[in-house]
């Protein structure tokens, strides 16, 4: 690829105020629009300011302006100018600027995170009735719950400490803050977030994580899933209070247990004409070497967890098992042993492949930090929570815009879909009183969009125009 023209002899000029960057928030914003995210937010967030008088006022146009923001790639207060761009006042109402964005969040307290948080669970439900978001929900709903550690730097950050994560396989120190999140998906459709907690950096991963759950179940019943819900969590979540709201909220688990005495007797009880091979349809990640690995073997017993506690729980241990492959010259095969303990009813190979999918979270978690959680922006921790829980509500909300268009071949990374949908560039018109979105021609997506746009609009007043 050639330049076509001299362009060294050419004037830039930032001049143009119907030019829009991001012609995809269009259908995007409608879609939050027709699924009362405004309203939600008037009624159930109450900010009294506390440092500037105005600083609280109008929270449900300065949160979906931070969402906006967030849809465009924003990932940080300054970034969140995009919106603010060339035409982009022609086609929104109240466009706040960064700064008093910032100065809002920072007005957030914990009580204030807490009523988001229920905004952003009830306009997932909203989001559900209104698209296909989780199809196939009604027949067998996969709740799965993890947490991760963003990391910060300087010494600002409320809240910020030194928290486990592995990083290449191997277990490191890092600064940061942690949320704790929960999603839900279906067999048909790609995982949602059903609810994201913030917390310290040196927050144990299992920390309130038993709350999560129950609210997420409610998120999910909410949403339609009238059959069956399977939590599944690793061994930081494989705990007597987490165990204790499944059976509460009437669902089942399937979760890690960290090895003990009382496991790994279980473990050797097992005959070994007992154990069944598996194979995974594709490679996965071995936890302790790292490596791929495709096929295993699995057996289960009947186990007895938190035996020492008041509340002993008696389900399936099921038990996968791989060789070690650095010690093939062995006089006897040598064994690592992965259990997960289940109250599922499907076959023993059919647990353990369904419970190896937990590993879909981590693409909800590859969305989110290759997005508005690629930084947390604020000092204030409270602000920081906000900023999670608006990340949280763009991502389902342009998962749901995705759900939109019938022909998708499958459902795509948030950076995809801003990129093919969000990012368009437009030119904007108004012959005769009627507004015209002149967009480029040859776009490749425009298919795509135009689908989302007609599932958003409907076709009573026509597509957009290419030019």
């Amino acid at each position: 690829m050639n330049l076509s023209h001299p362009w060294s002899k050419a004037t830039p000029l930032f001049d143009d105020e119907r030019l829009v960057s991001c012609a995809g928030l269009i259908p995007v914003m409608a879609l939050a629009e027709q699924t009362g995210l405004a309203e939600l937010i008037t009624d159930r967030v109450q900010i009294a300011s506390t440092r500037v008088a105005s600083a609280g006022v109008n929270p449900a146009g300065k949160l979906t302006s931070i969402i906006a923001g967030m849809a465009a790639s924003a990932d940080s207060i300054d970034d969140l100018q995009v919106i603010r761009s060339g035409g982009m006042k022609r086609l929104f109402d109240q466009v706040y600027a960064p700064a008093t964005l910032g100065q809002f969040l920072r007005e957030f307290t914990h009580g204030h995170t807490s009523q988001l948080a229920s905004v952003a669970r009830a306009h997932l439900v909203n989001l559900v009735e209104r698209t296909g978001l989780l199809a196939g929900i009604e027949s067998q709903a996969y709740l799965d719950i993890d947490s991760l550690l963003r990391p910060v730097y300087g010494h600002a950050k409320q809240g910020a400490s030194f928290g486990h994560t592995k990083i290449s396989g191997k277990q490191v120190l890092r600064k940061g803050l942690s949320p704790l999140a929960t999603t839900i998906s279906t067999r048909q459709s790609a995982p949602v977030v059903a609810g994201i907690r913030l917390r310290g950096g040196k927050a144990g991963s299992g920390k309130r994580a038993a709350s999560m759950v129950a609210d997420a179940v409610k998120t999910a019943r909410a949403a339609g899933a009238g059959g069956p819900i399977l939590v599944r969590g690793d061994s930081a979540y494989g705990t007597s209070p987490v165990v204790a709201a499944c059976l509460k909220a009437k669902v089942q688990f399937s979760l890690v247990l960290a090895k003990n005495p009382a496991v790994v007797r279980a473990i050797g009880a097992i005959p070994e004409d007992a154990w069944r091979p598996v194979t995974y349809p594709g490679a996965v990640v071995d936890p302790d070497t790292g490596e791929l690995i495709s096929d295993a073997e699995v057996a289960e017993t009947t186990f007895t967890a938190f035996a020492s506690t008041e509340h002993p729980v008696s389900a399936r241990l099921v038990v996968r098992r791989v060789r070690d492959r650095a010690k093939l010259e062995e006089l006897f095969p040598v064994w690592r042993h992965h259990p997960f303990f289940t109250n599922s009813t499907e076959p023993t190979v059919a647990a353990d492949l369904t419970h190896r999918r937990h590993a879909v979270i981590e693409t909800v978690f590859a969305d989110l930090i290759d997005g508005p959680l690629a930084h947390m922006p604020s000092g204030r921790f409270a602000a920081n929570s906000a900023w999670a829980l608006c990340a949280m509500i763009t991502h389902n909300l342009l998962r749901a815009a995705d759900s939109l268009d019938p022909n998708r071949p499958a459902p795509s990374r948030g950076v995809t879909l801003r990129r093919q949908i969000v990012h368009v560039p437009a030119r904007l018109a108004r012959p005769q009183r009627r507004p015209v979105l002149h967009l480029p021609a040859h776009w490749p997506w425009a298919d795509r969009w135009l689908a989302i746009w007609n599932g958003v609009f409907g076709h009573a007043h026509g597509p957009p125009a290419t030019a």
